[in-house]
């Protein structure tokens, strides 16, 4: 492939970055395994050679370990200047999604949030974030004032450039007020073909506003790829045992199938089609979607994925038939 992946501006940030970006929570290990630090690299590097620029990690995964090693491979390839990478700050109450009931004085603390700012500067050897990103949120939390004020004052010191939150699964009106605040640049959300949710709302506000938008989930934990099969076995460790328990892997299965009219046209695979729904995604014309950020623990996914990129955007009649295929559930419970 000798292609470059295209590139889209974040929000009002200015960055420009690749519409396709890496999602990097399976390199880290923790609940996808332990990790293969030699084939996360190749990913990586990979992926920056096929013209990737934004790399999407947090300090939760892998206690650091996924930053450590997004930035071990792009200082060795010499494209720190060129690249765009997003971290984030966990809880410290380590509960994902948030409680709306938790004080955020109790979940992003000033010294927390100082403190883990800090790690994540020496994890990514580096003097500024260009994105931090708080690692869940709850709409009461815009009541206080005492996080996005130490945030500026990082911003004011030049650790931070850009703000952003990573919304709880499958919540994102949640995010509404936050984005009439103007207190963030960037909002990351579950968007793909099952849940459509954030284009009824969340996206035309976020476009008013000059919002950057960060999609992840595209393939919906690998239910949207098109591999899974009712009796598909999950390895040991694998957190997508507790995702795909039950009946929800006949359901997913079947719903699935029920996509493959979008397989067709130089639309080569449901995980084509999927990544395409996301990127094809307009308001007024606009891309909804800054970038998209699947998670890419392998060579093969990122060459896969850069390729779907680069094809073809699914037809107004196919996006418009993909609306009567979202499916309101949330497995993450």
């Amino acid at each position: 492939m000798t292609t470059r992946i295209r590139s889209r501006t974040l929000g009002r940030t200015g960055l420009t970055v690749s519409e396709l970006g890496f999602g990097a929570w399976g390199i880290g290990g923790g609940l996808w395994g332990n990790p293969d630090d030699a084939v996360a690299k190749s990913a990586l590097k990979n992926a920056l050679q096929l013209g990737v620029t934004f790399f999407d990690t947090a300090l939760a995964y892998g206690d650091g370990h996924s930053e450590r090693l997004i930035a071990e491979t792009v200082r060795d390839e010499g494209l720190r200047r060129t690249v765009t990478i997003a971290t984030k700050i966990p809880p410290k109450n380590r509960e994902w999604p948030a409680r709306h009931d938790a004080p955020i004085r109790e979940v992003f603390p000033k010294d927390w949030i100082i403190t883990c700012t800090e790690k994540s500067l020496r994890n990514l050897d580096c003097d500024f974030l260009d994105l931090q990103q708080l690692h869940v949120w709850s709409p009461a939390w815009l009541a206080e004032t005492e996080w996005i004020d130490t945030l500026r004052d990082l911003q004011l010191a030049g650790k931070i450039r850009y703000l952003g939150v990573s919304l709880n699964d499958h919540e994102p009106d949640d995010a509404l007020d936050l984005v009439r605040s103007g207190w963030v640049d960037a909002l990351q959300v579950i968007f793909n073909l099952f849940d459509q949710s954030p284009a009824t709302r969340l996206f035309p506000l976020a476009q008013e506003h000059h919002v950057g938008i960060i999609a992840r989930c595209p393939f919906d934990e690998g239910g949207l790829t098109g591999i899974l099969r009712g009796d598909t076995v999950f390895p040991r460790g694998d957190w997508r045992r507790e995702y795909f328990k039950g009946e929800r892997l006949g359901d997913t299965v079947r719903r699935a199938e029920a996509l493959k009219f979008l397989v067709g046209d130089g639309i080569e695979s449901l995980a084509h089609a999927a990544l395409q729904f996301v990127l094809s995604h307009r308001v007024l014309s606009e891309p909804s979607v800054s970038t998209v950020i699947p998670g890419m623990r392998r060579r093969e996914h990122v060459e896969a994925n850069c390729r779907y990129s680069l094809g073809p955007p699914l037809s107004a009649d196919d996006m418009e038939r993909a609306k009567s295929h979202a499916w309101a559930r949330n497995f993450y419970d």
